[in-house]
């Protein structure tokens, strides 16, 4: 080693300070060199070698120490790209004679520098021992005590000698050995294929390689090796023998092994939400690499979703068994039926390592088995019928919630579980049990929003006079979560009905909350009869105001989306307007069986703003179906929307005995077991109220028309057969034509329409609207429309694009 710069008593201290160091630095001599090649540091083995004290050297050219003249530039050049440099060198004593030594240069390279810019490093040996007889004592001791298994054949492929390794691995003394071929000291066929490569060696000369897996005697389980069998020359180069030398490599193949394992578990557990399904994952990748019997049992206190009590459950134990796997077909080795809820024994590995709270390896003893026989007779027979001899029993847990245990057990392979196999059982086992929170997690969350979303959807359709109407609602697979499909049936004021479908873009509790919102406000705004093309430009600011009102409060960055189609059907003039935004188109379904996709113009989705919204108006026959849906139904992975279209097209033009049937057909016919999105269809078959059912009358805009106005409308009820209405019918008509004459514009027309109620409306052509206020003692007029709204089930106003229409809904008596 070099001495530090300027001393040359470094390295008799350091002698001094290790008296008992059977290393004698001072007997190499060792020289540090610096890229201009100065001298930099100098040993006292330097001293010895040349004489020179550090003080002497340090701090000059090398090149002075050197006998004769330097080597030529060049020469010197070609030094800078090496890392090394050997060779013989003449260099000059401190007493002016002349000394050959063989010098060994290192170039020293700094941290993050390159080779050519490090310093040299020169060492030389001063004292070079000749080989001797104890050389070859010491070659033999050192053959004895190698680390591996190492035996010497001879050409004949006996074995001359053998090391302490080698008897200790095959179980026999050297003199058991010698003289025996491989195949004769290991009976299996790994040792003639031994033979042939050493054949191979022999005649080559060339070094063989073997992997080689070997279940040696006195060995519990197989062994993985390395061998190498390299020829063995004399000093005239001919091969004398065969030297064979094997490394053990079993422990680094189990680590392979489970490495492996681990990666295989990572990737196949958890592909799902699905909770049965993952406990079945992790059964299936520990078999058969890890044992040759798996069971997954979970705690039914967390059974839908909910989080189990803190600390070990009570005794017994009572688990729900979700998944078993076993190397035998069929899994003969269970007891326990899937889904079955069973008492674990304090003393089973299942209930001890839950109540320890870690994993633990048990050995199956009978004393064990007898035990369990008490109080599980059933589970010990198949334990002793199958054999098993080690069970590993691991809690599972995930965010300090204690889930269950998966037990592994051993019964074919014959190596019980050890320290390495509980820690890799631990790492899949907690790998599986986070991936079942998840799934129980979700799980919950699903159910919330199922739930919130069936109370947010109609729970029973309102009767009205205008559609007949069937309905579905199917939530998307537990993949992709609950959506915010919505659909709606709105009554209208004048026997009209409005039909709503809409999905809110997400799924969750999220979405499903929105769709709430939204349904919510469609009804508030149908309810003042807006037109549909307002109504979704009103729900359209509302969207915008949620979108923002979510970015504040940091639910979500992308704001909200939704798209809706909004219908309204009018069965006296059998005309239905439309308007939709950004939502697939409806279908249209005649008596005559043709199917069609109405043209209503496009709207942009909700949310975006700015932008106008159109509606379109056509008549149907009575009888048509109009078919309203969410593109759950007609988009799907895989499929083009048109092709969707397509099918939907062929299945509504298929005869159906009822609505009812026809949503069956639909859903089945478009949809897979799993559907990857929420859907909701509403199908609407059209009525008609013809002339039996409505009365109109042209109604001049003068007061002493009030009272032929009356007359006329009772005759009607006569007619109807409604002579008992005819009072509070009578008080309606007179109020409601009054203010039209007096408030109103002309022309003015008073419309009764019979259906499930009796519905009064009047028209004309002002946009002012009436309101109830409380009419003081002394006025003579305000209490008409107070009267109206107590002897009516509902009034209203609504607006046309010529004026407005004032309507009351007056109950029928029940027929006798």
């Amino acid at each position: 080693m070099s001495a530090m710069p300027g001393s040359d008593a470094t390295g008799e201290d350091r002698r001094a300070r290790r008296s008992n160091d059977p290393v004698d630095e001072a007997a190499t001599a060792c020289v540090t060199v610096d890229p201009q090649g100065v001298v930099t540091g100098w040993s006292t083995g330097a001293r010895r070698l040349l004489g020179y004290r550090a003080a002497e050297v340090v701090g000059r050219p090398a090149a002075r120490l050197l006998a004769g003249e330097p080597p030529p530039t060049p020469a010197l050049q070609t030094l800078h790209a090496l890392p090394r440099w050997n060779g013989t060198v003449r260099l000059l004593h401190r007493d002016g004679h002349h000394l050959t030594v063989d010098l060994l240069a290192h170039r020293r390279r700094p941290d993050g520098e390159h080779a050519e810019t490090g310093e040299w490093f020169l060492v030389s040996s001063l004292a070079r021992p000749e080989p001797s007889a104890q050389d070859d004592a010491l070659v033999m001791w050192a053959f004895a005590r190698s680390p591996s298994a190492t035996a010497l054949y001879d050409t004949g492929l006996r074995l001359r000698r053998a090391n302490a390794d080698m008897e200790r691995v095959i179980g026999l003394p050297e003199a058991a050995m010698r003289g025996l071929r491989v195949s004769e000291i290991v009976v299996d066929p790994e040792g003639d294929r031994t033979e042939q490569c050493m054949r191979r060696a022999l005649e080559t000369g060339e070094q063989q390689h073997l992997q080689q897996v070997l279940h040696l005697v006195g060995h519990d389980r197989e062994s993985i090796w390395t061998t190498t069998l390299t020829p063995v020359r004399d000093g005239g180069g001919r091969v004398r023998g065969v030297l064979l030398s094997a490394h053990d490599m079993t422990e680094e193949h189990l680590a392979r092994g489970r490495l492996a394992l681990l990666n295989d578990a990572s990737v196949r557990i958890g592909s799902t939400l699905d909770l049965a399904r993952t406990a079945q994952e992790l059964a299936d990748v520990a078999i058969p690499r890890f044992a040759d019997f798996v069971t997954v049992d979970l705690l039914p206190t967390i059974e839908g979703g909910d989080d189990p009590p803190t600390g070990p459950p009570p005794s017994p134990v009572m688990l729900r068994r979700v998944a078993n796997q076993s190397v035998l077909d069929g899994c003969p080795e269970a007891v326990v039926e899937y889904g079955a809820l069973a008492a674990y024994p304090d003393e089973s590995p299942a209930a001890e390592c839950l109540a320890a709270g870690r994993p633990l390896i048990r050995k199956v003893t009978e004393p064990a088995i007898d035990k369990w026989a008490s109080q599980v007779p059933d589970r010990a027979d198949r334990v002793r019928r199958y054999g098993f001899h080690s069970v590993l029993a691991v809690p599972m847990r995930a965010r300090g919630i204690t889930l269950g245990v998966a037990t592994f057990s051993r019964h074919r392979r014959p190596e019980p579980f050890e320290q390495d196999d509980l820690l890799l059982g631990e790492e899949i086992t907690a790998r599986a049990a986070v991936c079942i929170d998840n799934a129980r997690r979700y799980t919950r969350e699903r159910r919330t929003s199922l739930t919130l979303q069936s109370s947010l959807l109609p729970q029973r359709l309102p009767a009205q006079a205008a559609v007949d109407v069937a309905s579905r609602y199917l939530p998307a697979s537990t993949q992709a979560g609950v959506g915010g499909d919505w659909f709606d049936v709105i009554p209208l004021s004048g026997a009209r009905v409005a039909l709503v479908v809409g999905d809110v873009v997400g799924h969750g509790i999220q979405a499903s909350a929105t769709m709430g919102r939204l349904r919510t406000a469609v009804r508030t705004l149908a309810d003042v009869d807006l037109p549909p093309e307002e109504l979704l430009t009103h729900l359209d600011d509302l969207v915008i105001h949620l979108s923002a009102e979510a970015e504040r409060t940091a639910d979500t960055a992308a704001g909200i989306g939704a798209t809706c189609l909004y219908a309204v059907y009018d069965p006296v003039s059998r005309r239905c307007t439309l308007a939709r935004a950004g939502h697939p188109l409806p279908a249209l379904t005649t008596p005559d069986g043709t199917v069609e996709f109405l043209d209503v113009p496009a709207g942009p989705p909700l949310g975006l703003g700015g932008l106008p919204f159109e509606a379109t108006e056509i008549e149907l026959p009575e009888g048509s179906v109009l078919t309203l849906y969410t593109d759950g139904l007609v988009e799907a992975r895989g499929r083009d929307i048109d092709e969707g279209l397509k099918a939907l097209r062929a299945t509504l033009a298929r005869h159906a005995s009822s609505l009812e049937d026809s949503c069956d057909t639909v859903l089945r016919t478009l949809l897979p077991e799993r559907p990857p999105d929420d859907v909701a269809l509403l199908m609407a078959r059209t009525r008609a109220l013809d002339a039996a059912h409505v009365a109109t009358w042209d109604v001049a805009s003068d007061p002493a028309s009030v009272a032929e106005t009356r007359r006329k409308a009772i005759r009607q009820l006569d007619v109807w057969g409604m002579g008992e209405a005819a009072f509070v019918t009578e008080l309606i008509v007179s109020e409601l034509v009054t203010n039209a004459i007096r408030y109103g514009g002309p022309p003015i027309q008073l419309r009764l329409i019979r259906d499930r109620n009796l519905i009064c409306e009047v028209s004309d052509s002002s946009s002012t609207s009436p309101h109830l206020r409380r009419a003081r003692t002394f006025d003579e007029g305000g209490r008409g429309l107070l009267l109206v709204a107590q002897l009516t089930l509902s009034w209203g106003t609504r607006h046309t694009y010529t004026g407005k229409t004032i309507w009351a809904e007056q109950e029928l008596p029940a027929s006798p």
